[in-house]
């Protein structure tokens, strides 16, 4: 799912080909993408783009007439620019915003359609979707602390909820408390206050850093490759592999339909942690080191 950095470069890369041009047209082509029936979809046409804006993993296109259309990629969905007189693809394509300068083409890979547009009047009305996360880059240490520790959950949990903190998700978590050298199952309240400085910090840093990235892999271009597995991410999507900062290997812990890499020596203080779905298996014989697991897993 695009996160925060994905999110910014997205939306500079639009205000550079949109911001004061004209919507001409939407085409939906997928029923189930449209979230919002008042106002009609019609009325945004034919309208000026007058601002964007990121809320939280939303992309926000405000019009004239204080119109707001708002677009959730979710999981799969991507977006992709064909300037004016450029041929756009419509393969898996979900939706078309035609502008005076060129078409902005929505996909969605899969079978599973998430990605959403809603169409609001009024920013009254663009609020309800706020979940009220903390925009990390903008706050605070203090506020920062006190959203961390108003509740006691578990560094991952906290870090990927949109209503504690915004924008932030299953792949920058991961990079987050690499870069923090902390556990993912941490509890927060039992956290020293030099640890949650060192989180806030590796939370800026690499928000900051990964948004550099992207825009210096972009260019002048529209952002293509939007994924959230990159080459040069230091734990996520990178189970087996060596950790750039000592070389041992990079572990999971698997849920539902994702998972959460760490580094056992970095982050564990050389504990494995447990994947529910081999510890439900091994039980009490789950090795508790990356030795023990090394071991194990060469017997196998």
């Amino acid at each position: 799912m695009p996160e925060l950095p994905d999110i910014v470069v997205y939306i500079e890369a639009l205000e550079k080909r949109i911001l004061g041009e004209t919507l001409e047209r939407v085409h939906i082509a997928s029923p189930f993408l449209l979230r919002t029936a008042v106002p009609p979809l019609s009325s945004a046409e034919n309208r000026k783009v007058v601002s964007l804006r990121r809320l939280g993993k939303r992309i926000c296109i405000g019009l004239e007439g204080d119109l707001w259309l708002v677009l959730h990629l979710m999981i799969a969905g991507r977006l992709h620019w064909f300037p004016s007189g450029a041929k756009a693809a419509k393969q898996r394509s979900q939706a078309a915003l035609v502008f005076s300068s060129g078409t902005l083409i929505l996909t969605e890979a899969g079978t599973q359609k998430r990605a959403s547009l809603h169409l609001f009047q009024g920013e009254a009305a663009l609020k309800q979707l706020d979940p009220g996360g903390l925009e990390v880059l903008d706050a605070t240490f203090e506020e920062f602390s006190a959203r961390l520790l108003a509740r006691n959950h578990t560094l991952k949990r906290v870090l990927t909820d949109p209503r504690i903190f915004s924008g932030i998700g299953n792949a920058y978590s991961d990079e987050i408390l690499f870069e923090a050298r902390l556990s993912p199952i941490l509890q927060t309240q039992k956290m020293e206050t030099e640890e949650i400085r060192t989180l806030y910090e590796a939370t800026k840093k690499s928000l900051t850093e990964w948004t550099r990235r992207l825009r210096t892999d972009s260019g002048d271009k529209f952002p293509e490759k939007v994924t959230a597995f990159r080459a040069d991410m230091a734990t996520h999507g990178k189970f087996g592999k060596p950790c750039p900062r000592c070389g041992g290997k990079i572990q999971r812990i698997r849920y539902a339909s994702n998972e959460t890499n760490y580094c056992p020596t970095c982050q564990t203080g050389g504990k494995l942690l447990a994947d529910r779905a081999l510890s439900r298996l091994l039980k009490a014989d789950w090795p508790k080191t990356q030795e023990e697991f090394e071991n194990l897993t060469a017997s196998s």
